[in-house]
């Protein structure tokens, strides 16, 4: 017999049994998140999956190369006794580059707000993490959040060009007229090139990332 893939049963569709799906593509909307909090911490997954640890503190977040998460999607239910343990989840952050193909990026967004969704139905907190790619991307992108929730968002590594901070600047703005959010999270360096336009529209938590913990000795 051969081993499934994510093909196989429609990609997983027990992740959204009971979600309200929208927009032509059929984006699956997340539960009402007032069940959330600000973070004490977040923690990237590849830590946070480390049985062995003993403070389980804060959100984990996947704010990491997507190959050190792919069983997440593929495997939920896996992994739903290891997330149990913390205070929430911010929502995988599948890949969004530009250029690439819309369908893509369309189904990188569906599993964003799929595990989430699934997560919510096991009872753990959730804050959907935001991503987008360009323009091209905003009609699906920030679908299925709910209006005024928290929100999360990663600077780490989408930043370093004029180009891509042109880029996440137009994204932000789109993100904070549409979702309306009550706070964003975010994870890695806030400049204030990129962020100072937008300081008194919602309240913003800057967390480091994991490389600039390890790298602030240098």
């Amino acid at each position: 017999m051969h081993k499934k893939t994510i093909l196989d049963d429609g990609s997983y569709p027990y992740l959204v049994d009971g979600a309200r799906l929208v927009g032509d593509c059929g984006i699956p909307s997340l539960m009402d998140l007032k069940n959330t909090q600000i973070p004490t911490s977040l923690i990237p997954f590849s830590k946070a999956k480390n049985r062995r640890l003993r403070v389980r503190r804060g959100y984990v977040h996947f704010y990491e190369h997507d190959k050190y998460f792919l069983n997440v999607l593929t495997s939920t239910t896996r992994y739903l006794d290891i997330l149990k343990l913390y205070d929430g989840v911010i929502t995988p952050d599948c890949s969004m580059v530009r250029g690439r193909a819309r369908c893509i990026q369309q189904v990188n967004t569906y599993f964003n707000r799929a595990v989430g969704f699934y997560l919510q139905k096991n009872g753990i907190p959730v804050i959907p993490n935001i991503r987008w790619s360009d323009e091209n991307s905003f009609d699906f992108c920030f679908l299925g959040v709910p209006l005024h929730s928290i929100v999360s968002v990663s600077t780490h590594g989408c930043i370093h060009s004029k180009k891509e901070k042109a880029f996440f600047i137009l994204g932000l703005e789109t993100m904070l007229k549409f979702i309306k959010p009550s706070a964003v999270i975010v994870h890695g360096h806030m400049p204030k090139e990129v962020f100072d336009r937008f300081i008194g529209s919602c309240p913003f938590y800057r967390f480091p990332s994991l490389f600039e913990q390890t790298h602030s000795g240098r």
